[in-house]
Order: structure tokens, then sequence, then C-alpha cells
């Protein structure tokens, strides 16, 4: 087994990122940048039905067009094969196999590519291109109470159902019951940077300049649905302006690809924000219902969490909102449930803290219901249902933070001066509450492989396909290589993003940085024993680590990040209009590598938190099934002036003694809590519950008329 010693000395600090002045300089390219000679430019051509089939493709008036080079469609592009298992473990959405068949399953699927010599041209000739359907009915309606919806499959990631003790008979024994349906509604990632792919043969190995989270994930899925050698593939994606979950295997990676193939010329395809809306995933509703039954102390006896998401036709995908409850709380009786209706839509996806972020905001309502009903102060409701051990799985935890960031925020937040009752305090025409929540997400590590080379000038260079979405990750890889090598920082080069270093895990599910530092330290404590802390030999040399056989030891636990959110909200109930005046975060992360950009990423998840509870709502017109307003003028989020005093902190280090990173992930704990924290405040401020995600100001006012 290999292993590898305590991190120390730059690890911890904080480091601007060794980027930085590439990127605010212009010198970082980014996918939609980088040029090639002979360039052409797909355009993809998107249905404007919501169901039916293709009846045909005018092509040829726009193939007459000046510049343009070709139209694919499903009367001639190549055959795609999905007939695999991908990275996921699971078969691929049949979404990305662009222009097999005549079938149109949704609003804004791609059913042609126009290639052109110029980016103009070839929007030009794509907006002018025919396509005549026929209409088939559509339905679009997600609603909790779907005849339609089933139980789903379990997947790699969650099993479907969870069930022990007997349900109905705690709750009949509780003394106080809480019964209550949360909806949250369609959200979209829309990352500063578009998805963009460029495409070209350099002899036969296949070269994809991309926008993505993971090069070997891209790489396997076109070598697979090309049916190529994966050794004849290569994919680059040096830098990334943010993904969220939405940069895996799209569209447009395989547009680019089928007309590069075609052309023998470099292709590159770029979305417009418009296009991402229907072409790139999002986060599904969901409709919720939570079952709590406590004793009159507040400690729980049953607690039921069931949860149902919206998937396409064509794909079952999985929001497993249920899983915080598996985490946080145990009972006596304890069942939780996902469930799926298929629609006429396009194929949700992973988006930052999926399934927790919605989760939270159902679970930890609740919990804040069963405290008032109860009348026992919400944080310490919380730490009498603190259970020992995973309540689903009965596992040890990993390290257990979640009372000790309450109990830490609260001092910070100034939570004793609070006077539970709702509708009491007032500054002028507002009214003001303050709210809790508490936040979880899964902590681990993937196998992955790195290099690290010592130069011959004295410098090291590490190599491994890991993605910096913008989080920093380059920088903190960058410390961590030069405390396992015993150098400063500045003799370390990291290079990323390029599938040709080997199997790594991708930048998602918070594992990213844990994944890659294990393989990255393996190697450079390797090198530097076997360099012996002599000189550099003029060839230099290399050492390869694989982490596979040490993350197969670790003992089975239950690993996680916890944290706990603070919110005070202002309400002004004859506009509806809710303001967030202050927000607080304290964490137990674990590890943290840089706190520069550890704290970056903890605040811009609360912000997202905020804009989850009061703005982002994606909404379907249903006599289309298309979208209203797929832009960023229709589709609202926290701007600048919706953003309040917000604070993010951790607690000291809460190793795991069989990690010896101890780096539990921070990417989505952050928004995790967040909304629900807020919805919290917005019932203390007002007295009215809020079951519906975004609180809008329309909902504000009828609730207080209802009231």
């Amino acid at each position: 087994m290999t292993t590898v010693t305590p991190l120390k000395g730059s690890v911890g600090t904080a480091h601007t990122r060794v980027e930085g002045r590439d990127k605010v300089t212009g010198a970082a390219r980014y996918a939609g940048e980088i040029p090639f000679a002979e360039l052409a430019h797909g355009w993809l051509v998107l249905s404007t039905v919501a169901r039916g089939r293709i009846r045909a493709v005018e092509a040829d008036a726009v193939l007459a067009m000046p510049g343009v080079l070709t139209v694919l469609h499903h009367g001639n592009a190549p055959h795609l094969e999905t007939d695999y298992d991908g990275l996921m473990g699971n078969r691929p959405d049949p979404s990305i196999a662009l222009f097999q068949h005549d079938r149109v399953p949704h609003a804004g699927w791609p059913v042609a590519l126009v290639v052109a010599e110029t980016s103009e041209q070839a929007r030009e000739a794509a907006e002018t291109l025919v396509v005549h359907y026929d209409r088939e009915p559509h339905d679009t309606a997600f609603t909790g109470g779907r005849p339609d919806a089933y139980t789903a499959a379990d997947a790699p990631h969650a099993a479907a159902v969870t069930a022990k003790g007997d349900l109905e008979a705690e709750l009949a024994r509780s003394a106080v019951v809480v019964d209550a349906e949360y909806t949250t509604p369609e959200e979209h990632h829309n990352p500063m940077e578009p998805h963009a792919a460029t495409a070209h043969w350099d002899g036969a190995r296949l070269e994809v300049v991309d926008s993505n989270q993971g090069a070997i994930w891209v790489k396997g899925e076109l070598a697979n649905l090309f049916s190529l050698d994966p050794a004849s593939v290569r994919v680059r994606s040096e830098h990334i302006g943010g993904g969220f979950g939405s940069k895996g295997v799209r569209a447009h990676q395989v547009a680019a690809v089928m007309a590069a193939t075609l052309l023998r010329r470099p292709v590159r395809v770029v979305l417009t924000r418009r296009q991402m809306f229907s072409l790139v995933g999002y986060r599904s509703p969901t409709a919720q219902r939570v079952r709590l039954g406590a004793d009159p102390d507040g400690r729980l006896r049953a607690l039921e969490h069931q949860s149902l998401n919206l998937s396409s036709t064509v794909h079952e995908f999985l929001e497993p909102a249920a899983m915080p409850a598996r985490v946080l709380y145990d009972a006596p009786a304890h069942h939780t449930a996902h469930r799926i209706v298929r629609l006429d839509v396009p194929t949700p996806t992973w988006m930052r803290a999926p399934g927790e972020a919605p989760g939270s905001f159902a679970l930890e309502s609740a919990l804040d219901e069963l405290a008032e009903k109860c009348g026992v102060d919400p944080i310490e409701l919380r730490a009498r249902n603190e259970p020992d051990r995973g309540p689903v799985s009965g596992l040890p935890f990993a390290g257990r933070g979640l009372t000790a960031c309450f109990r830490e925020g609260a001092r910070r937040f100034g939570w004793a001066d609070r006077d539970p009752r709702p509708g009491l305090r007032r500054d002028g025409r507002w009214l003001l509450g303050t709210g809790t929540a508490a936040a979880t997400f899964h902590a681990g590590a993937v196998p992955s492989t790195a290099a690290v080379t010592a130069e011959a000038d004295g410098g090291f260079t590490v190599r491994i396909s890991a993605a910096d979405l913008g989080t920093g990750a380059r920088t903190a890889l960058t410390l961590i290589a030069a405390d396992a090598l015993e150098v400063t920082p500045d003799r370390v080069r990291v290079l990323i993003g390029d599938s040709d270093f080997g199997p790594a895990m991708i930048a998602g599910g918070s594992m990213g940085t844990s994944s890659w530092s294990w393989a990255v330290t393996a190697a450079a404590e390797e090198l530097r024993e076997r360099l012996g802390g002599g000189g550099v030999p003029p060839e230099g040399i290399t050492v390869r680590s694989n982490t596979a056989e040490a993350i197969a030891a670790l003992p089975q636990k239950e690993r996680h990040s916890y944290g706990a959110h603070f919110a005070e909200a202002a309400v002004d109930v004859t506009t509806g209009e809710v303001r967030v005046r202050r927000m607080l975060g304290i964490f137990a992360p674990g590890r943290i590598i840089n706190p520069l950009t550890a704290r970056n990423q903890f605040v811009g998840g609360m912000i997202w938190g905020i804009s989850m509870a009061l703005h982002e709502e994606a909404v379907r017109d249903r006599a289309s099934g298309a979208h209203i307003g797929a832009d960023l003028a229709g589709y609202h989020f926290a701007a600048n002036a919706d953003v309040p005093l917000i604070e993010a902190d951790w607690l000291p280090e809460d190793p795991d003694d069989d990690d010896p990173l101890a780096i539990k992930g921070i990417g989505e704990i952050g928004i995790v809590g967040a909304a629900a924290a807020v919805g919290n405040a917005v019932w203390h401020a007002t007295g009215v519950r809020h079951r519906s995600l975004p609180i809008r100001p329309d909902r504000v006012l009828r609730a207080g008329r209802d009231a």
C-alpha cells in the first residue's frame, strides 16, 4: 500500500493563482480562442418542436450559400455507437449520439450542423435552414402528483430506496408531526465561458481542444462513440471558465468530431447562451415530501424523505435529493426514496451539489418547522438528533464536525440574542428575521495517476489529467507538490487538462483535489526518496504513481464535509421584496490547501444559495415545450446588488485517521443548506413559511394575503 506523509510548509498558507497573470493579461487561451490553420466553424440547428419527427431537411439552398462547406443531419451522418458503459458506470445519454434518427424528443434537440468558413457564415446559414416536422403532442408539465412517476433504479452514486423501522407506527407514536411538501424549480449552470470544442486530425490521431471537467472522460466517450482506439484520441482542456457539472460530454464536441472527420480539417463548435439551455443539462425541478415524527423534546422517532425529479424520454437521470437525510439525522424509523417522471424535456445533469442542494432545502426547512412546533431552538433540535453512526449505512463517521460548526457559527452570528418568535423585529418598512441550516457533502477520493519529473535545471514538472474549472486547483496542486518534494512552489510547474497524462478523477463531486493530491504526493515523495537529496542527473528522472491500491485499502466509513449556515433576511411585505442582509457559513471541510481560493469557493456557493432561494427559476411554456427567456436577461440570478455581507470560515482540521491527506473537498458544500437558511430567515421575519423556491415577491405578497 502506498503511504504518504502529512503535508506541510506551503500548504495552508494563502497563495495567489499561479496562472493568475496569464488570465488577466489574456495569455491564457480558452477552448474557443486557440487558433488553427484552415479552421472551419460549425453551428448547430435545434428543433423548434417539442416532440415529433423530422420530415425533411432542405439543405440544398443552404449548401449554395457563401462559405458553407456541409450540412450534417440524420440523413447523411455517420453511425455512432452507444452500446457501452461510460465512465459513470452506466449507458451514455443518447442525446450525445447526434443525427442518428428522425425522432425529436424535446424542444432544442439538435437536428443539423451547418459548417462554413466563418462563424458568421455558419450562423447565417443555420438560421436559414428549413426543417419540416411532423408534430406530435408533448408533455412538459412537472408536478408532484404525476401518476406516471416510478421508483428510480439504483444508481452508482445512490440507492433509490432505503428503509428501516416501521414508519407509520412511529409517526403514530409521535407527539409532534411535520408533514410537508417542498418544491424547487429547474435551474441552469450558466458558467461564464460557454461550451466550445475544436476537433482536428493530426495524421491518424484525433485531437480535441475543449472546455471540460475531465479530459480522460471526454476522450473515453468520444473513442466509444466513434469506435476509435482510445490511444488514437487526445483531449486537451487547459483553461476552463466554469463548469458546475455541465461540462461533460455534450453535443457540440460530437458535432465537431463528426465534421472534422468528414472535412479533414479543424472544425470548431461554440454554443450560444440560448443553446446551452437545452444542450448541456440543468438541475431538475423537484417535488419533495418530508414527514418527521418526534417526541415533545424534538427527538426524532420517524423520518421520511421522498423526492421526485423529472428526466427525458431518452435517458434516466436521478437527482438524489434525499441523500442529506441519509447522513444528517437518524430515527428508529428512517425511510428515503427517489422517484422519476419522464417528460418531453432535455435530460438533466449534475449541477453544483446535485441532490444535496435541493434536498437540503426541503429537509432543513422541515427541521425548522419541527423546532417551531416543539418550542425548541433550531440548533438545539439538531444537536439532540446527532447520530453516532451513519443513519442508513451504520458505518462510523470519519470526523463529524457539524455540532462544532453550529456552536462556532452561533457565537459569531449572535444567535443567543435571537427572539424565537417570528414577525417581531422591524427596521422601518422591513421585517427582519434570522435562520440557520445544516450542510453536508460526501468526501472521498477516486484512483488517479500522476507523473512528477525532476528536470535538469533543478525544477520539477507535475503532469496529471486534472481540470481547473476556475477553482484554483492548479495552484493547490503546486503547493501540494512543493511540500511533498520539500521545495518552494516556484520550483514546481503543474501541467493539467491533457488526456495523454493518464487516468485521473474528473473535476466533480468535490473529489478532484483529494484524488489528484493523493496521486501527486505519492509520486513526488517517491521521486524525492529516489533522488536521495542529491543533485539531479542531467537527463532528469520521472516517477509515476497510481493510487488505486491505496484507495481500495481505505476502511469503509461515512466521509463527509459539514457546515452550518446563518442568514439574516429583510422582507418588505408591501412589495414582497426580500433582501439577505448578512450571511455566515462555518465549515468542517478537512484540510484546507489554499485559504485564499478556498474562501472564494465557500462564498461563491453561499451566493449561489441566495440566488437559489430568491431568484433562479427556468420556466417552460407548456404550449411550445420550450423555455421562456432562455438567456441571462430572462433567467435571473444574484447580481452584485443582491450580495450582502458574507463571511465564510472553517474549523481547525477535522482529520480522517485513514486518509493521510485529510482533504474532504469544498467545491459544493457552500451551496448545501444555504437556501434553507434564507428560507428559514424569511419565516422568522414574517411568520409565513415558504415551501417553494424561489421566494419571489408575488409569492411573498400572496402568502401575506393568505396568512
